[in-house]
């Protein structure tokens, strides 16, 4: 069934939709009146409804009913993520919001390669958000994940470190696996640390480590910028039961 987010409650049982979404449903979609469809407020409800009126300006829908969503988990799930060269950091939003990420925090760590200006980090982030709202559609999520506006290093590392698990991936860890780390815990806020293709410079770990966070591994094979994230917010989905 078709799922659109919303920033509204229902009104007299009755729910509206304009703008790009309503051009979608009447034009690409071509529901009509009698035509079912989800509308989630962004706040984990879904409303299931039927379509009343249909145009390209305007969709008005009569709810049917309210139900908690499903697709959201229980445990808060912060990824810090270097930003990557070319167009990895799209696939990594897009992947990461399917598995259930709260949101998404770009930071510029010493080895990155990619280094955009101002002007050219707010128009990926107007992208980069785009993704998040299609695949929170997509996968039945029940909010739209954040994806916050990139920080520095130490600013990434501040933030990390306010989750009750704020884990920092490091290559060169040799110690500490990441099931190690968070087996047998209850995980309620938990923060990834990724870096980017080159890895984390040394001092950056310190920086880390001194900063709260726990330095982790993902096992013996160097995994892909894109791969890394990935992985370690599967293993974290499934040990809190949400995957």
């Amino acid at each position: 069934m078709p799922r659109f987010f919303i920033q509204a409650k229902p009104e007299a049982g009755m729910l509206s939709i304009e703008g790009e979404d309503a051009c979608h449903i009447a034009r690409v979609l071509r529901m009509k009146p009698g035509d079912s469809v989800t509308l989630c407020d962004s706040a984990g409800m879904d409303y299931g409804c039927v379509v009343e009126e249909a145009s390209p300006e305007l969709v008005r829908c009569r709810v049917l009913e309210e139900t908690v969503s499903a697709g959201e988990p229980d445990t808060e799930v912060t990824l810090y993520m270097a930003l990557p060269k070319a167009d990895k950091f799209e696939f990594i939003v897009q992947k990461a919001v399917e598995l259930g990420v709260s949101r998404v925090v770009p930071f510029l760590s010493a080895r990155c390669v990619s280094r955009p200006d101002e002007k050219s980090l707010r128009r990926k982030a107007g992208r980069w958000r785009k993704i998040a709202e299609e695949a929170a559609k997509q996968c039945g999520r029940g909010r739209v994940p954040e994806v916050a506006d990139a920080v520095p290093f130490r600013e990434a590392v501040a933030q990390a470190s306010q989750a009750k698990t704020a884990l920092f991936f490091y290559e060169c860890e040799r110690e500490t696996p990441l099931r190690g780390a968070i087996g047998g815990r209850r995980l309620t806020t938990v923060s990834l640390m990724v870096g980017p293709e080159g890895g984390f410079a040394l001092e950056e770990a310190g920086q880390a480590q001194a900063g709260g966070l726990t330095s982790v591994s993902l096992g013996k094979r160097i995994l892909r910028c894109e791969t890394a994230p990935l992985a370690a917010l599967a293993v974290v989905m499934y040990e809190s039961g949400n995957l």
